[in-house]
């Protein structure tokens, strides 16, 4: 995989490909900036995620609220708060389901203990769905639209639970994927087409994917170790892009923030549209 433009993120993440724009974008969430390959857009406050409303317009999650992002008039428009009222956190992982609805995590802006949550924003309303959690990350649906997979990366596990035909979680989450025996970290995630789970491994300089049993399928190294969130794009959905973080480097290089591109042994899934 090689490095798709000269910027680098202190923590690149929100790897994200419009399907009606034909066009990637990421984040740097300490650096409060939305990237594309053609412009920069920077912010007042942290961003972390997003997902598509329609050709022009973004769903965008900040330190403080959800809000509308119009890529080519640059307006935002607030959607709902998001732990405003909490200073000491901010948001994190993301992805808009196959409902239309938009998860969330949040976590301490120093990473502490419980401090986060994951919620999710649907027909209106945000609802607090997991609240205690440190780290969230690794929010993603499999292809039937029947269940969900997140997790607290500090504990190393990678948690599955069943959805309603609304996309509400139902019954308590199970542990899917154990990867503390590996001593490995997850972080971003995504399902292609075929149900596989290609997961970014915070510290390990890659991206490893899994089948629908979690057996580890196959890996694609990437040269920054901080490989924090894939995403498939693509005229063909088979390139497979993937932020990196400059932050927690002692003595980073080049490649360290970096947000890289390749050629994938999959297809992914068409990123679902958030309805307003």
């Amino acid at each position: 995989m090689t490095p798709i433009s000269d910027v680098r993120c202190e923590l690149g993440e929100g790897a994200f490909w419009h399907p009606e724009r034909g066009e990637f974008l990421w984040v740097d969430i300490l650096g409060k900036t939305l990237h594309s390959a053609q412009k920069s857009w920077q912010f007042g406050e942290m961003i972390s995620a997003m997902g598509w409303v329609d050709s022009a317009r973004l769903l965008v999650a900040s330190e403080t609220r959800l809000f509308t992002f119009d890529l080519d008039s640059g307006q935002s428009d607030t959607l709902c708060p998001l732990e405003d009222d909490n200073t000491q956190t901010r948001s994190n992982d993301g992805r808009a389901d196959p409902q239309g609805g938009f998860w969330i995590g949040t976590m301490g802006k120093s990473a502490q203990t419980g401090a986060g949550a994951i919620w999710r924003w649907h027909g209106g309303e945000l609802r607090q769905l997991y609240p205690g959690l440190s780290i969230p990350n690794a929010i993603s649906f499999a292809p039937d639209g029947k269940s969900a997979c997140f997790t607290d990366t500090p504990t190393r596990r990678v948690m599955r639970v069943a959805l309603d035909a609304d996309g509400w979680p139902q019954g308590m989450p199970e542990c899917w994927l154990d990867l503390n025996e590996a001593g490995l970290n997850p972080d971003g995630a995504v399902f292609d087409s075929d149900g596989n789970f290609w997961l970014a491994l915070w510290g390990a300089g890659c991206v490893a994917a899994y089948t629908s049993s979690g057996a580890r399928l196959s890996q694609i190294d990437l040269p920054a170790p901080h490989t924090t969130c894939p995403a498939f794009g693509g005229a063909g959905l088979d390139t497979l892009y993937c932020t990196s973080a400059r932050e927690g480097r002692t003595r980073p290089t080049d490649m360290d923030g970096a947000t890289f591109a390749g050629p994938a042994s999959a297809r992914g899934q068409t990123e679902h549209r958030v309805r307003l």
